[in-house]
């Protein structure tokens, strides 16, 4: 999973989609999970690597996580699997 090339994340949390000029607020962890999947980080690294720093259990992060991936794949911003690997 790969964040698209052209979308852009500032320090302050905003998203921006060149591609149909939509922007979107995310809160510090959600730029901090960006930042992880723009390392290349796993979903168990990602998950592994919040529930180190924050004080959460297992279950509600992983739900959280996969709303934010979802949401993130609902509104495009994220390369489908076939585009990661052409």
């Amino acid at each position: 999973m790969k964040l698209r090339k052209n979308v852009a994340v500032s320090e302050a949390g905003l998203l921006f989609n060149p591609v149909n000029g939509e922007s979107y607020s995310l809160n510090p962890i959600g730029v901090e999970i960006l930042n992880l999947i723009r390392e290349d980080k796993s979903p168990e690294q990602i998950i592994k690597v919040i529930l180190e720093k924050y004080s959460t259990d297992k279950a509600t992060f992983e739900k959280d996580y996969f709303d934010f991936i979802g949401i993130l794949e609902h509104h495009n911003l994220l390369e489908s699997h076939e585009e990661t690997n052409a």
